[in-house]
């Protein structure tokens, strides 16, 4: 029956990875002994050879004493008489050699007590060997081990001698091994200091990581999936010249982000609850509306004509309101999405005229005052998305203005832009809501906004439908003046007011009984942006 290992016992047999301290530490290390390593081998090497070199010039200086003490070595009762020389090392080797058969004649070696005494018959042999060439030669012989050896002719009365000198190299190796170990244990205790030394370097330097390491660990124990989150921790701030320090910096700046991020998603999470529960209000109220009218028609005898048609209107007032929001939602969403708007030449002139009639007819309450450009102003876009912008921007006016309040609208161009400009003189935007007018579902009197029917999305689609057709939208308020300003980039930059599209352009044209003037006795004035005089017969702009 095969069977496999646990996890755990897989787990325990790989290695413990070493944190980033030890492995700087080891690396250090290893490199400081590798240095070492090579100094003492470059060192050694060196020492060596200058020894043997003086070995060797020693060696040099006994060979010449052998040659020249010639004249007595042929006498057989002589023997090798520089070996007793004062200053010869003990363990030094003379040999002499008679003949090209490499007869021994003389055979002495100075024991430690300056005597001489004789070699081995196996180390004669040896030595007899060495030619008389005048170069240096290492030996090993039996029973003494390493020696360098020299041979110098030194011709007799009677026959040809050769005297071989050696001498031993175990001096030099000793030598050689005392300053190794030396060297061995210096490096031994400087690689253990600067072992010491490297761990608290490395660990102070390393301290701001571990910070950094430490502060992402507490931050991961917080609860940043939902619900509003408080204010994150930071990294302790550090020497910005070094690594750590601008990782440091760079990692609160991160955390800056993600608590703007949260903090947005919190702000989200907030408006979003409002909206649901603002459009569930929103959607019940018509649907309850709906719904008590269908049974009411259903109770209602066939000749309850009048209270059928009353139903009715109010269902389909209903649903229309229902579908209002619905819309917004869906236009919104496909502006999200990034799809494009139609896109043709549109006179902005007459389209704001429009506009500016419409919002007359549903806020006869209010002043309304249109400024006509004194020349064509064209935009490439989608004529009924413009038009709700400005429709949208008139009604929030018409909503959260009192009555009798003035409501100036302009246009003009302005560094290839056109310039849309919504003015009132009512009681302004609350300072709290002003930064986020824009934003979607953003509301201010909540209760107000339900009586009226606001959705909240109004400003937002303004917004929204402006950046797709590459403007912006902003806003400035202050008591008794609040401006809306949008603007878009123009058709035909490089020829302002120059009319010649290839077919007739959309809103080229006011509408039926809307022109530079308004009816007379309405509240509204309409009269041309010029110095020009104006004439005024009462109608709506």
């Amino acid at each position: 029956m095969r069977t496999t290992p646990a996890p755990n016992t897989a787990r325990a047999g790989r290695r413990r990875p070493r944190s980033l301290r030890s492995r700087m530490i080891l690396s250090s290390s290893l490199l400081l002994a590798a240095l070492s390593v090579v100094i003492i081998t470059i060192t050694g090497l060196a020492m060596r050879t200058y020894l043997m070199t003086g070995l060797d010039q020693r060696l040099d200086a006994l060979a010449e004493h052998s040659a020249a003490a010639r004249g007595q070595i042929g006498a057989p009762t002589s023997g090798l008489p520089y070996l007793r020389a004062f200053g010869v090392p003990a363990g030094t080797i003379g040999v002499s050699v008679s003949g090209r058969r490499g007869t021994v004649r003389h055979a002495a070696v100075v024991d430690d007590a300056g005597q001489l005494t004789a070699p081995t018959a196996a180390q004669r042999r040896i030595l007899a060997t060495v030619e008389a060439d005048g170069h240096h030669r290492t030996l090993d012989l039996p029973g003494r081990g390493g020696y360098r050896a020299k041979a110098v002719r030194a011709d007799s009365r009677d026959t040809e001698i050769t005297i071989v000198t050696a001498v031993p190299v175990r001096p030099v190796n000793q030598m050689l091994g005392r300053l190794l170990a030396v060297e061995s244990a210096v490096a031994a205790a400087a690689l253990a200091v600067a072992a010491l030394i490297a761990a608290t370097v490395i660990g102070r330097q390393l301290r701001p990581l571990q910070r950094v390491a430490a502060t992402a660990t507490r931050i991961s124990r917080e609860p940043l999936g939902h619900g509003e989150v408080r204010a994150l921790e930071r990294v302790p701030e550090a020497d910005r010249a070094t690594e750590t320090g601008r990782l440091a910096e760079a990692v609160n700046r991160l955390l800056g982000h993600v608590e703007n991020a949260l903090a947005d998603r919190y702000a989200t999470e907030l408006r979003m609850r409002d909206f649901l529960a603002d459009a569930g209000h929103e959607l019940r109220t018509p649907l309850a509306s709906v719904a008590g009218h269908l049974q009411l028609v259903r109770r209602s005898p066939k000749t309850a004509a009048p209270q059928a048609d009353y139903a009715l209107g109010r269902m389909e007032s209903g649903i229309g309101r229902m579908r209002t929001l619905v819309e917004d939602l869906l236009l919104l969403a496909r502006l999200d999405t990034g799809r494009p708007l139609a896109r043709e030449e549109v006179g902005l002139g007459p389209l704001l005229a429009e506009a500016v009639a419409d919002a007359r007819a549903a806020g006869p309450d209010h002043r309304w005052e249109f400024l006509m450009p004194g020349e064509l102003v064209l935009v490439e876009g989608d004529p009924d998305r413009l038009h709700q912008v400005v429709a949208n921007l008139l009604a929030n006016a018409r909503t959260h203005t009192p009555p009798g309040t003035r409501v100036t609208v302009t246009v003009r161009t302005d560094a290839g832009q056109a310039v849309v400009r919504v003015a009132d003189d009512g009681p302004g935007i609350p300072p709290d809501l002003l930064p986020r007018v824009f934003e979607r579902f953003a509301r201010g009197d909540a209760s107000r906004s339900r009586a009226t029917g606001s959705s909240g999305l109004g400003l937002a689609i303004v917004t929204a439908v402006s950046a797709a057709h590459g403007g912006r939208a902003e806003v400035t308020s202050e008591p008794g003046r609040t401006v809306f300003t949008v603007r878009l980039p123009l058709c035909c930059p490089a020829h302002t007011g120059a009319v010649h599209p290839p077919r007739k352009p959309v809103g080229h044209e006011l509408p039926s009984g809307v022109g530079l003037v308004v009816p007379e006795g309405s509240r509204g004035i309409a009269r041309p942006a010029t110095t020009a005089p104006q004439s005024n017969n009462g109608g709506s702009g």
